[in-house]
């Protein structure tokens, strides 16, 4: 079982996008069983919320299945469970390494390296801009699959 929890600030826009949308690639693949896959906040800020409608909007126009869900924040006893703790922004790296005491297995990566990127996937809650981030979280995901020989 490969254990992935994707990381960002708030864990209701770019982090669930890119949970509900690795979900439905392994699940088309087939190969959903091989996977646990969560996602997670660096702050406290949107604790409990769903998701934000900008990304159910995305999700439902791709016909991406979601459900609702509530945000949670990042503890240090997620580096442990995870395999791979992949976080959207560099300042979502910073955070989880504060909050995981450093990356002493590597465990920590930013999606859009998986793309060959080192840009940040564009964050929807500043610019609206919903589509830009599908495209950013589908491009490292695809990254991702490769990467594990999928």
């Amino acid at each position: 079982m490969i254990k992935v929890l994707f990381i960002c600030h708030g864990n209701i826009c770019r982090s669930p996008l890119a949970e509900f949308v690795f979900k439905d690639m392994v699940a088309k693949r087939g190969i959903a069983d091989l996977f646990e896959i969560a996602s997670a906040a660096t702050s406290m800020e949107e604790l409990g919320n769903d998701i934000h409608y900008g990304t159910r909007g995305v999700l439902m126009k791709y016909k991406i299945p979601f459900s609702r869900r509530r945000a949670r924040q990042i503890t240090r006893l997620d580096y442990n469970e995870y395999d791979y703790l992949i976080g959207m922004d560099t300042a979502n790296i910073r955070n989880m390494n504060r909050t995981f005491g450093g990356d002493p297995e590597g465990k920590i990566y930013k999606l859009l390296t998986f793309a060959g990127s080192g840009r940040d996937v564009a964050d929807p809650w500043y610019t609206g801009d919903f589509e830009t981030t599908y495209r950013d979280v589908c491009e490292g995901l695809e990254g991702f699959l490769e990467e594990l020989g999928y």
